[in-house]
């Protein structure tokens, strides 16, 4: 028989990806987490955690993370269709739901789409953000039940319907379109040029370029992993990045923001994967998600 109080301590190292952070959550020390990781892993015998910055789980430990994390669905459910059972056997009786989605999502879209959902059906959200090219690895790990995606096949175990698509156009503010592009925006305006970056895993300001150009260009850029921020950058002139057309059209129709290539763009298509389990108020969120979205992207 599995002991769930390890496995919860799996699940918390690799949802938060530090065993000080697992620990705080937990109430206990890190080295209680780390003595649960390691009994649980001559247990196994199996590695099931990478240690780093962050913490990742191996394929064995996902596995196990995976498994922890559609039982406490599982309970969440039972607990909704016995209430008497909520709070006595089963503790919280609101449903939480993680899920990985990008930040410009999350300040255009998303939260308008399951809101209203979420008050309604009494469920809690957990979100976790990450580059959407990269979301899907949080639902591969075992870290969250859903994953708001570009990636179209599906993970192993998970379904993937597509929501629609985000159109992304490369703005900056008159005055630094005045300073850099008066001679057109060409190779060399884009390498003198900065831009402006969310961070690391952003690679929408370089697709562009290369759409643009056909060439590998690399400018000074900002590095700014903040969705209000990056716009207040653009607006204020500090470099031209990619934004959803969602956040700009106000800031266009004022004339804050200019398009540095009219008629040019990048368009994202995004999907939702979530685990195969078939559980009612799962499944029902992704049915939600799913027609919302589609009164938000393209």
């Amino acid at each position: 028989m599995i002991d769930y109080a390890l496995l919860d301590a799996l699940a918390a190292v690799v949802r938060h990806g530090s065993f000080d952070r697992a620990a705080s959550e937990m109430n206990v020390t890190a080295s209680a987490v780390s003595q649960r990781i390691k009994l649980l892993e001559e247990r196994v015998g199996s590695v099931l955690v990478k240690r780093g910055q962050p913490c990742v789980a191996t394929a064995s430990g996902a596995l196990l993370c995976r498994h922890t994390e559609r039982v406490r669905l599982l309970e969440a459910q039972l607990a909704d269709d016995m209430p008497s059972m909520a709070g006595s056997l089963l503790g919280q009786s609101w449903p939480t739901l993680r899920v990985a989605v990008n930040d410009d999502s999350v300040g255009t879209w998303f939260v308008d789409a399951v809101a209203a959902y979420c008050a309604g059906r009494r469920m809690l959200l957990d979100l976790v953000i990450d580059d959407q090219d990269h979301t899907a690895e949080r639902i591969r790990d075992g870290s969250v039940q859903g994953a708001v995606t570009t990636q179209a096949e599906p993970v192993q175990g998970c379904r993937s319907v597509r929501l629609g698509r985000m159109r992304y156009l490369a703005v900056c503010s008159p005055s630094f379109f005045d300073r850099y592009f008066t001679a057109g925006v060409n190779r060399e305006a884009l390498r003198r040029a900065p831009c402006v970056v969310f961070n690391r895993k952003d690679a929408l300001q370089a697709r562009f370029i290369r759409r643009l150009t056909r060439a590998e260009i690399d400018p000074p850029q900002h590095w700014l992993p903040h969705v209000g921020g990056f716009l207040r950058a653009c607006i204020t002139g500090l470099g031209w990045g990619m934004c959803p057309t969602q956040m700009i059209g106000e800031s266009l129709e004022r004339g804050e923001l200019v398009e540095l290539a009219p008629g040019r763009h990048l368009d994202v298509d995004l999907y939702w994967q979530s685990w195969r389990l078939s559980i009612g108020w799962l499944d029902e969120f992704s049915a939600v998600l799913k027609q919302r979205a589609a009164e938000f992207l393209d």
